[in-house]
C-alpha cells in the first residue's frame, strides 16, 4: 500500500501498469541471493576506474584485480568501479549500454572474478544517457515505445530558475528521422541526454538496470547526479520532492530482493541539501557522500585553523543509526566547493581555488544564471592540493596523510580514490592535452612500474601507501571505528580532536608544536608507543590513541 500511494503521487494514471512491471522485474531477478552482512569498521572502499592499472599482457580489469588482490587485500574490502560500461564521453559518465562491460576493459567474467575477492560498487548513471544509446537513437528514429524516454522542451520557455552545474546550454536540438527538430534537456552536455522520469516506462527501465547490477554482484549502488532527475519548469529542478520519492521507491523495491544492497546518493551540493537524501533514516539513501569534508579539510589545512571544521563536525546529525556518511577526500571529479557555501565566505572559497592553481591544479566554473560564473570544482590531485610543490617530500606526505587520518577516523565508511592511496601527483599534461581539467587526477598507471615503486621503501608511493595501510589496519581492528558509531569533536588550539568510544585521534593542523591533555596514559594504535597523559604533537602530526588499561 505504501508503494502504491507513492506511485500515485508520481504516476496517477499508471499505478497498475507500474505495479505489474515491478512484479515482473522482481520475478526476473528472483535468483538474487540475499545477505545480511552488516557494514563495519572493516569496510573501506577503493574508488577506481576499470583501466586505472594497465599491463600489456592483461585486460585492464584483470590487471586491476591482480594488483588489488596482491597489494591491497589487507587494506580494502570493496572496489568502486567508476562507470565500466560502453560510453561516448565524460570518461564513462555518458553510458551507451547499461548492460555490457566496455570491451576495452574486459567482460562480466572479469567483474565476477574481482567480486570473488572484494565487494563491488557500481555507478548507476541514470539521470542521463549517451545520445548514442539505443534508447535515444530509437527515440530519434520515431519508435513509439521510446517517445517519452527523454525530456523534450520548448526553448522559448523561461529556464532562469534551473540550477546549472556547468556553463553549457540546458537544451540541445536534435533532428529526428522525419526531419523535425526537437529540443532535449541536457543537464551536463550535448552527449548526455536526460531521461524523463515522468514516464512510467523510464521508471521501470531504470529499476531494471539497478536490479541487473545487483544480480551481477553489486553490494553498493552509487546514484550519480540523482538530484537532477525530476524536471519542473519554474523551479530549480534540483532536489525536488519527486526525486526523493523515486529514490525511496527504488529502495523499497530493491529491498524486497536484496536487503543487503547499499544505496549511496551522489549530490555535490551544500551540506543541508546533501543530507536530505537520508530521508527519515530508514527509507532513502543508506549512505550519502560527505561532500563538505574534502574542501573543508583543505580550508582548515591552509588556514591552519580548525575552528570551522570543529563547529561543522559538531553539527553533524543523522536521522537514525541505520545510515552513515560515505567519507572521502578525493575522487575522479575533483573537489567540489559548493558544499562550503554557508560555511565559509565566497572570498575564502576563491582563495582555496587560487591555492589549487598555484599547486598545479585547475578550477572549473559554474554558470550562475546572471551572466557571471563562480568556482564549482577544484581539479587538483589531493596530495598536491595539500602542499606547495616545492615543499619537502616529508612535509608533503605528512600534511596529506593528516587529512586522510581525519577522514578515516570519522564515523562512516571511507571511500579512497586510487591516486590518494597510491601517492600520485598531478598529471598536468593529461589535462592540457585533453582540455579536460578533471584528467589532472585521472592518470592510468602501468602495473610493473607501480609495483616497482611501491616496493621501493624510499619512494613517495611506498611511503604514502605503507602509512595509509597502517591506518586502515588500525581502523579495521578496533570496533571504536564502527561506521554507525558516535563521535565527539573539539578544537585544542589548532588540534582537531575526534573521540570515538575509548579511542581519541589528534590532528595538529598547524606548523607549531602543540600539547594535548588527555588525562590518562594511552597506546598509539599506529606506532605501538605508550604515551603519557600529556601528548606532544609536532607540526601536522597526528596520533590515534587508545586509553591504556
Amino acid at each position: 500500500m505504501i508503494s502504491r500511494d507513492r506511485l500515485h503521487k508520481l504516476y496517477p494514471n499508471d499505478v497498475d501498469r507500474i505495479e505489474a512491471g515491478v512484479e515482473e522485474l522482481l520475478a526476473k531477478y528472483a535468483s538474487i541471493t540475499p545477505s545480511d552482512k552488516p557494514l563495519s569498521q572493516r569496510d573501506a572502499i577503493l574508488i577506481t576506474y576499470g583501466d586505472a592499472i594497465r599491463h600489456g599482457d592483461l585486460n585492464p580489469l584483470e590487471a586491476l584485480r591482480r594488483f588489488a588482490s596482491e597489494h591491497l587485500a589487507d587494506a580494502i574490502s570493496a572496489v568502486h568501479l567508476l562507470p565500466c560500461f560502453p560510453f561516448t564521453s565524460d570518461d564513462g559518465f555518458s553510458v551507451q549500454d547499461y548492460y555490457q562491460i566496455d570491451p576495452a576493459l574486459g567482460d562480466w567474467q572479469d567483474i565476477e572474478r574481482l567480486g570473488d575477492s572484494f565487494a563491488l560498487m557500481f555507478d548507476a548513471v541514470v539521470n542521463h544517457a549517451s545520445q548514442a544509446c539505443d534508447w535515444f537513437q530509437g527515440f530519434l528514429a520515431g519508435d513509439p515505445a521510446l517517445q517519452d524516454y527523454f525530456v523534450v522542451s520548448d526553448p522559448e520557455l523561461d529556464y532562469s530558475s534551473v540550477t546549472r552545474p556547468r556553463a553549457l546550454p540546458l537544451l540541445h536540438d536534435y533532428e529526428k528521422a522525419d526531419g523535425s527538430t526537437v529540443h532535449v534537456w541536457t543537464t551536463f552536455s550535448r552527449d548526455q541526454v536526460d531521461l524523463n522520469y515522468r514516464s512510467p516506462e523510464v521508471f521501470l527501465q531504470v529499476l531494471d538496470v539497478l536490479l541487473f547490477y545487483i544480480s551481477r554482484g553489486a553490494r553498493f549502488i552509487r546514484l550519480d547526479a540523482i538530484a537532477f532527475i525530476w524536471k519542473e519548469i519554474g523551479t530549480t529542478c534540483l532536489h525536488l520532492a519527486e526525486a526523493h520519492e523515486i529514490i525511496q521507491l527504488y529502495r523499497h523495491f530493491i529491498e524486497r530482493l536484496a536487503p543487503q544492497a547499499v544505496i549511496i546518493t551522489e549530490t555535490n551540493v551544500p551540506h543541508e541539501e546533501n543530507i536530505s537524501y537520508f530521508g527519515d533514516g530508514s527509507n532513502e539513501a543508506h549512505m550519502v557522500y560527505n561532500f563538505t569534508l574534502p574542501p573543508l579539510l583543505m580550508h582548515s589545512l591552509h588556514k591552519q585553523d580548525v575552528e570551522v571544521l570543529t563547529s561543522w563536525a559538531q553539527s553533524l546529525k543523522l536521522p537514525s543509526d541505520e545510515v552513515c556518511f560515505f567519507n572521502f577526500t578525493a575522487s575522479h571529479d575533483g573537489v567540489g566547493v559548493r558544499p562550503l557555501q554557508g560555511i565559509v565566505s565566497d572570498d575564502e572559497i576563491r582563495e582555496l581555488a587560487d591555492i589549487a592553481v598555484r599547486h598545479g591544479g585547475f578550477v572549473s566554473m559554474k554558470d550562475n544564471g546572471d551572466g557571471t560564473e563562480s568556482p564549482y570544482e577544484i581539479n587538483c590531485n589531493y596530495l598536491d592540493f595539500a602542499t606547495a610543490p616545492d615543499a619537502s617530500t616529508d612535509e608533503r606526505i605528512q600534511r596529506f596523510l593528516l587529512t586522510q587520518s581525519v577522514m578515516l577516523a570519522m564515523p562512516g565508511v571511507p571511500g579512497i580514490y586510487y591516486h590518494s592511496l597510491l601517492g600520485s601527483q598531478n598529471d598536468l599534461q593529461a589535462a592540457i592535452d585533453s582540455g579536460i581539467n578533471r584528467r589532472v587526477n585521472r592518470a592510468k598507471l602501468q602495473l610493473n612500474e607501480l609495483v616497482k615503486e611501491i616496493t621501493d621503501e624510499t619512494s613517495l608511493r611506498s611511503r604514502v601507501l605503507s602509512r595509509y595501510k597502517a591506518m586502515l589496519d588500525a581502523r579495521s581492528s578496533d570496533p571504536a571505528f564502527d561506521p554507525y558509531g558516535r563521535a565527539e569533536y573539539r578544537n585544542e588550539g589548532g588540534v582537531f580532536v575526534i573521540r570515538r568510544d575509548n579511542v581519541t585521534t589528534l590532528h595538529n593542523f598547524t606548523d607549531r608544536h602543540s600539547t594535548v591533555e588527555l588525562g590518562t596514559a594511552s597506546n598509539d594504535l599506529l606506532t605501538g608507543e605508550t604515551l603519557p597523559e600529556h601528548v606532544e604533537l609536532g607540526p601536522f602530526e597526528f596520533r590515534w590513541l587508545k586509553q591504556a588499561n
